[in-house]
């Protein structure tokens, strides 16, 4: 029998210590490399806010009061067209006339460090127009910094927002380059950013088999988080580096002013879509669920004018599936029949996703429940075209079987439920913000 690498047996460790969590109430131990973590008290909001806040991001925080994390060091920078400050100057140009900060490299992730490059396409490194500072790809021949990228490199910081589901990569580019940093043995800082869906957790957690076995891609799901996963990407580093023994000397600078119940809309922060396709915050939050949907031959809405409000296809049977869900008595979304057609396909007959209540909506079930009866509908049209990136994002084999099967989904949110309590309290231990 193949011996797995001590990283995966440990691994196996930390979950087992996560389900005895849930059952006792007592926290798994853990250790590894130290992060450092400035207080974000000053400047953090109170129970009697205002609806809009004023939020700065770790960028600004940074350049503030941090700068000594950087201060004379050659400088590395993973970033994209999200990377602004409170009032819309990138983290590149701040950067680069900020006295003491010598940038020398940068790296972008999917959809490159403009933000214009499609989902999944490949780039090539080049050069940024405004800087001449090269740019290295993380979405092209490799998704992790190689030494030869990080060569000449003092520290390396990223600075991206994430939208707060597992499948959206951002997080795990972060993740690969704090690997790199750490075996290179170059600090590692997070600039952090809210979370734009807040720090509420929903949906599937991911098995820690799927990252073994590597089901899927793992750009998509390198470590184990629920589907919605309430963190930011500070949080998400302090987690992966001490729970998986990563061993990086990370810094977090965190987000001054931001509560973990803040809607993105709340920041009084300048939406920035973070790939072409999530141009909303209520995109964002539909994503968390309707991208279940993306491993099958169902439209999400991709080439119409609102991606990820719409689930259908040519052949659905639209009215069918919405008489059919009524019985999960679905909280917090309005659901009605449309007739859409993407750029370049045929008309295709949808359900219109509309969030009524943000804060009761649960979309990972939404979607499942969807999908459970579009396929008892619809037997023979209805295909899974990547069974493994369904099953990874369905978090799990077991999910994955039963929804094959047909299970009534109300039954697999009930274990999904389950799994999400012991995650709450392993959540908790990385909570850099306020509730």
């Amino acid at each position: 029998m193949h011996r797995q690498p001590a990283r995966f047996r440990l691994a196996a460790l930390v979950a087992a210590a996560l389900t005895a969590a849930c059952q006792t109430g007592a926290p798994p131990q853990h250790g590894g490399a130290a992060d450092t973590l400035p207080s974000p008290a000053a400047g953090s909001a109170t129970a009697g806010q205002p609806q809009q806040a004023r939020v700065l991001p770790g960028l600004e925080v940074l350049v503030r009061d941090s700068l000594a994390l950087v201060r004379g060091k050659r400088v590395g920078l993973i970033t994209n067209q999200t990377a602004v400050t409170s009032t819309g100057e990138h983290a590149v140009d701040l950067l680069a006339r900020t006295p003491g900060v010598r940038l020398v490299a940068l790296y972008g992730p999917e959809h490159g460090v403009r933000g214009n490059v499609e989902g999944g396409v490949q780039i090539a490194n080049q050069r940024d127009s405004a800087t001449g500072v090269p740019v290295f790809s993380l979405y092209g021949r490799t998704q992790k910094p190689t030494p030869e990228m990080l060569r000449g490199v003092d520290v390396l910081m990223f600075d991206i927002q994430d939208i707060g589901a597992r499948p959206y990569t951002f997080v795990w580019t972060m993740a690969y380059a704090m690997e790199a940093a750490a075996a290179q043995h170059i600090p590692f800082v997070v600039l952090d950013r809210p979370n734009p869906i807040t720090n509420v957790a929903q949906g599937p957690m991911m098995d820690l088999e799927i990252r073994t076995q590597r089901i899927g891609q793992q750009i998509t799901g390198l470590y184990p988080v629920p589907l919605r996963h309430g963190m930011t990407a500070g949080e998400v580093a302090r987690y992966v580096n001490r729970e998986f023994r990563v061993g990086a000397d990370l810094h977090v600078v965190p987000a001054s002013g931001w509560t973990g119940g803040m809607w993105f809309d709340q920041t009084g922060l300048r939406w920035i879509n973070p790939s072409p396709n999530i141009r909303s915050l209520n995109a964002a939050l539909a994503f968390s669920g309707l991208v279940l949907a993306e491993a099958t031959n169902l439209s999400v809405g991709r080439g119409t004018d609102a991606p990820f409000s719409y689930l259908g296809a040519p052949w659905m049977k639209a009215g069918e599936v919405l008489a059919a869900v009524r019985k999960y008595n679905l909280q917090g979304i309005r659901l009605d029949t449309v007739v859409v057609t993407p750029a370049g396909a045929q008309p295709h007959h949808m359900i219109r996703l509309a969030v009524t209540d943000r804060n009761r909506v649960d979309m990972p079930f939404v979607t499942l429940a969807l999908l459970t009866e579009i396929k008892r509908l619809h037997p023979t049209q209805f295909k899974i075209e990547d069974p493994p990136g369904m099953t990874q994002m369905l978090g799990s084999r077991w999910a994955m079987t039963a929804f094959e099967r047909g299970d009534d989904p109300r039954q697999i949110q009930q274990r999904w439920t389950q799994q999400l309590a012991a995650w709450r309290q392993m959540q908790d231990r990385y909570r850099i913000y306020p509730r």
